[in-house]
């Protein structure tokens, strides 16, 4: 047998150079401190970002026919139409949503305690709802302009009273300010009640006026809040492609559904996406570069300060500005849904009706249930070894939301049918056979879209209910005798229940009312509530379009009531 010769100081010293090398180190402390785990995070985030990623490619492909049919006819328009939206909405859910937060959060009038909580049910309304019960209300033939030519016509029956049109460029900002006030709204409310009646005061003693400490301190102080909601409406109006549709407003969402379904071509419509995508990170990054090295900071506690107490005609109007919102935005919508319900719409009340709400449930339970898993995993990782790699894989994973329905439905369209190609290529030549389309327009690629869309949504309550949870908590569990499992079940899982159960609800709601990339990536003969609005508005059927629509409200009103419950704490 033969001894090897035994290893000299000179044969080590490359083995100790590579252990001691830079990228040995970072394998090794990667390996040593959550490697796997950090590793899971990263392919969240990289599957996440797939379909962002394969829109790029879509400008190799040449499509001038295409981009010179919408040049000689819709581009222009298409960039006016979704400019004045944006300029539109945005303005208007900041002059409603900051005006009654701040009636509400340090006004005392008639109501105040109703008009707190109510304000915020309008967010359970999808904005296509409200697009289409605003049409079939004021409309020609709706019940409002019938009834004031009955009162007004003159003897040939010939209406002489003008009424604004309701399918017009002024209505579908109207409808899309009453639709996405809420979320402007709940956070500036939240900000001025933590600023409370103190800080004004404190201007009013500098000498400033009632307004001015408005405008100068209490406005200033609620920027972030405020910017964060008016980003989410405007992130909603860029997104919105049922509302626009249903008032025939061509926008770059509806461009591309064109491009998909009436031109045929899926590159065109990749194209339209990245511009559609340009659309939000200039929104994002005028709103980052405005805010600058600003910071505000808060006392963090809620002051205990009395109201300003409005009387007279101050109280009143402060009252009735409050319930006509309201009224507009919430009431009058759900009680003409509840009426067409009632008259025709319970017909449709059959077992493909019954299909459409268990293809509904389906998803949407499936969805929230992958998406909180997922949303659970990047959260605790984070939270567990929060470093450069966990953090820019959480906020690369979260990215989805800012993308809109349809420009994630052709990125997965464009992910997906690449992947079949390449398993029916490997099939082929193995086989000699095909398989067809396995995963484009599938309840998986259904499914993919809702997770990326989402993941942001339910990311906040979980990583706020793990913030709640200190080292000395598990510490103390530990002492006494707990185990791995025991602290999970009896420790953790109590108090991240919450945090889960509001994600969950959140989630399954708005795959719910999720319209475009239900649209576009369904499976055939695989409809849901909301394609089934779709297809009632599309023909004019208003009243058959009621029925999934009010159950589509009542079960999105479940995490508005959550939120309201919540709010005051």
């Amino acid at each position: 047998m033969i001894t090897p010769p035994p290893i000299t100081e000179q044969a080590r010293a490359p083995h100790i150079l590579l252990q001691q090398s830079w990228w040995w180190l970072a394998r090794r402390r990667f390996s040593h401190q959550g490697g796997a785990w950090r590793l899971v995070s990263v392919v969240i985030a990289l599957l996440a970002a797939l379909p962002l990623l394969m829109l790029l490619p879509a400008w190799l492909t040449a499509e001038d026919e295409i981009w010179r049919h919408l040049a000689d006819t819709l581009l222009v328009s298409l960039l006016r139409n979704t400019a004045v939206l944006i300029l539109g909405v945005g303005l208007g859910v900041f002059v409603i949503g900051v005006g009654l937060a701040w009636l509400t959060a340090m006004c005392e009038f008639p109501g105040r305690r109703i008009f707190d909580w109510a304000l915020m049910l309008p967010l359970g309304i999808p904005t296509y709802v409200l697009a289409f019960v605003a049409i079939g209300f004021l409309d020609f033939s709706g019940p409002v302009q019938s009834t004031l030519r009955s009162l007004f016509a003159t003897d040939m029956g010939t209406g002489t009273l003008w009424f604004p049109p309701i399918r017009s460029e002024g209505g579908v900002i109207a409808v899309m300010v009453l639709a996405l006030y809420p979320y402007v709204y709940m956070l500036a409310r939240a900000a001025f009640l933590g600023q409370g009646r103190n800080v004004v005061e404190s201007g009013r003693v500098l000498g400033l006026n009632p307004w001015q400490a408005f405008f100068r301190i209490s406005l200033p102080m609620a920027r972030p809040a405020i910017t964060a909601g008016v980003a989410l409406a405007l992130m909603e109006t860029l997104a919105d492609f049922g509302a626009v549709a249903i008032f025939n407003y061509d926008t770059f969402t509806t461009a591309l559904y064109k491009a998909w379904f009436d031109l045929f071509n899926l590159a065109a419509a990749a194209q339209l996406s990245t511009l559609l995508l340009l659309f939000v990170a200039l929104a994002l990054a005028g709103e980052r570069r405005s805010r600058g090295r600003a910071r505000f900071y808060g006392s963090g506690k809620r002051p205990n300060a009395p109201r300003y107490q409005l009387t007279g005609k101050h109280a009143w109007l402060a009252s009735g500005s409050a319930a006509l919102v309201l009224t507009l935005a919430f009431i009058i919508p759900v009680a003409q849904l509840a009426v067409w319900t009632a008259t025709t719409g319970m017909a449709d009340f059959d077992a493909r009706y019954m299909e459409f709400v268990s293809h509904t449930l389906l998803l949407g339970v499936i969805g929230a249930l992958l998406t909180l898993t997922c949303a659970l995993l990047l959260a605790t990782i984070h939270k567990q070894w929060p470093d450069r790699i966990t953090r820019y894989s959480t906020q690369l994973a979260t990215l989805g939301y800012a993308m809109p329905g349809a420009v994630l439905a052709v990125g997965i369209m464009l992910l997906f049918t690449w992947i079949d190609k390449g398993i029916d290529r490997g099939i082929y030549a193995f086989t000699g056979g095909t398989t067809g389309l396995l995963l484009s327009s599938s309840v998986i690629a259904l499914l993919f879209a809702y997770v990326v869309r989402f993941l942001a949504v339910a990311h906040g309550p979980v990583e706020s209910a793990l913030e709640r949870i200190t080292p000395s908590i598990q510490q103390a569990a530990r002492s006494l005798g707990a185990g791995h499992r025991e602290v999970l079940w009896r420790v953790y899982l109590p108090i991240l229940r919450p945090g889960l159960l509001t994600a969950v609800l959140l989630v399954f709601v708005d795959i719910m009312k999720e319209m475009p990339a239900t649209l576009l990536l369904r499976p055939f003969d695989w409809d849901t509530l909301a394609v089934r609005i779709f297809e009632m508005t599309s023909e004019g059927e208003w009243e058959r379009a009621a029925l999934p629509a009010l159950t589509l409200v009542l079960v999105g009103l479940i995490p508005v009531i959550l939120l309201v419950r919540h709010s005051g704490k």
